[in-house]
């Protein structure tokens, strides 16, 4: 091994041979007739803490399970993960009630897992054992509040009884081998800050951020003032035509980079959501055009990389925005939809999507968006409700639409001459409204411009006044 840290990196792969010992990992068996083993290598990695600076030295032995059979060597497996917006929703009632937030990692995590099928793996190439080489590895079967969020290995522990999170992490590191990194501040690629004093609590990804600029040689470009400049029209047309074209755009890494963008967008960038959909429907067909509107997303991220999602100040109530743009697509005139829910003053889902049946009229295009928003509105109150400390849950959830119309839809439930042929599907809507889960309501076209950003091209003032309420 010739890497300037090579020390550390023998001393990962030994900690890495450590753990597979203690958790009994594998047996040394003689191989069975017909079996096929599976080979091994190491996979390494620097980890980062918030300020981009190297913490740890991490080294996996993996088996190579590209070489496996499906059905015979294998069935389906999965690690826990929670959904971003389930975590933005309980840090958000943490900033509200200043509910502690502690933060676990389990150490080797993926070891303490069980699998029913017989496994059989060549032995790591320098740590054979002497005298037994002809071997091979047998992978062996393996009114207090307190919310554990798990995802994969990461464990948040939120809550407001200091001894029972005490406890709870006492005995979860009985049952495995836990790291405890106190209180959180740094989980997957996103920086927790907090001012307990006011009650805020705010997310970034601005290492995250830096270091994508970074893999595509965006770092010392221009800073952007948009996501994507106003009037921009993208289209399959201006997707290569010849072969030199396409020559050219296949050393680019067009799916790549959109889905590095895809991650901010996920986890703390609503305000890029629209631009990302929009380039991402090109990842097949993209020309230069098409590439240019992505390093435009990468400049204003660039120019924003330390925007915050704040939480705090707010009403601790749920509450949601829809909104569509009206036959947008240029390709087939479908429209495009947009959402947003905030909890205690921040955002906490959202979404940007192109509908998928084609709208004849500005009504159809905003109760296809609303009936969009109001499934989500059921998903997090069932989701809310669950964590049984947001009274105000109990009431529907108010969605405000500009769109006299599509409240009236969602309302009435007598079939109109101009909306009989919309969807069944999209008349969900009206059972969610006169089932009491959630309320249609009429809200000025200027409030919302707030979420106009995630169905349209904005100028740089009504973006500014989407940032700041974000």
């Amino acid at each position: 091994m010739s890497d300037i840290d090579s020390d550390k990196w023998l001393e990962a792969m030994k900690s890495e041979m450590d753990s597979m010992g203690s958790n009994q990992v594998w047996t040394l068996v003689d191989p069975p007739k017909g079996a096929r083993p599976v080979g091994c290598k190491w996979v390494y990695k620097r980890k980062l803490g918030a300020n981009g600076e190297v913490t740890a030295f991490k080294a996996r032995l993996v088996a190579k399970g590209y070489t496996q059979r499906p059905g015979v060597d294998f069935e389906e497996t999965y690690s826990p993960v929670a959904m971003a917006k389930s975590i933005r929703i309980l840090l958000a009632i943490a900033a509200w009630y200043d509910y502690e937030i502690w933060q676990m990692d389990v150490k080797t995590a993926f070891l303490n897992g069980f699998v029913e099928e017989d496994i059989f793996m060549d032995q790591p190439e320098g740590f054979t054992v002497v005298g037994e080489e002809q071997k091979v590895c047998h992978l062996q079967s393996g009114s207090s509040i307190a919310y554990l969020v798990l995802y994969v290995d990461d464990i948040l522990l939120i809550g407001n009884d200091v001894k029972m999170l005490g406890d709870i992490k006492a005995w979860l590191s009985t049952q495995f081998s836990m790291k405890d990194m106190g209180e959180a501040s740094y989980i997957l690629g996103i920086k927790i800050y907090r001012d307990r004093s006011r009650r805020l609590l705010g997310l970034t990804q601005s290492s995250y951020i830096e270091k994508v600029l970074k893999r595509f040689k965006m770092e010392h470009s221009k800073r952007g003032l948009l996501p994507m400049r106003h009037g921009i029209k993208l289209s399959k047309k201006q997707s290569p035509k010849t072969d030199e074209e396409l020559k050219r755009m296949s050393d680019i890494p067009y799916a790549s980079a959109v889905g590095s963008i895809q991650y901010a967008v996920q986890c703390t960038r609503p305000d890029v959501a629209y631009a990302l959909r929009l380039t991402s429907r090109y990842q097949a067909c993209a020309g230069k055009a098409h590439w240019d509107a992505v390093k435009s997303i990468l400049k204003y991220l660039k120019r924003t990389k330390d925007m915050f999602l704040i939480y705090g100040g707010g009403e601790l109530i749920l509450e949601g925005y829809s909104d569509a743009s009206f036959q947008s697509d240029d390709d087939d005139a479908k429209s495009q939809s947009g959402f947003v829910f905030k909890l205690n003053g921040g955002v906490v889902a959202w979404k940007s999507s192109k509908q998928d049946t084609t709208a004849d009229s500005t009504t159809e295009a905003e109760y296809i968006a609303a009936s969009e928003a109001a499934k989500e509105a059921v998903w997090m109150k069932n989701y809310i409700q669950e964590l049984d400390v947001v009274p105000s849950i109990a009431e529907p959830v108010v969605i405000f639409c500009d769109n006299n119309g599509a409240i009236a839809q969602a309302k009435e439930p007598r079939s109109h001459h101009r909306s009989k042929h919309i969807l069944r599907r999209y008349h969900l809507l009206r059972e969610m409204v006169s089932r009491g889960d959630c309320r249609m309501d009429r809200v000025s076209s200027a409030k919302t411009q707030r979420i106009h950003l995630l169905s349209r091209c904005r100028k740089s003032l009504i973006l500014n006044i989407w940032i700041r309420w974000v």
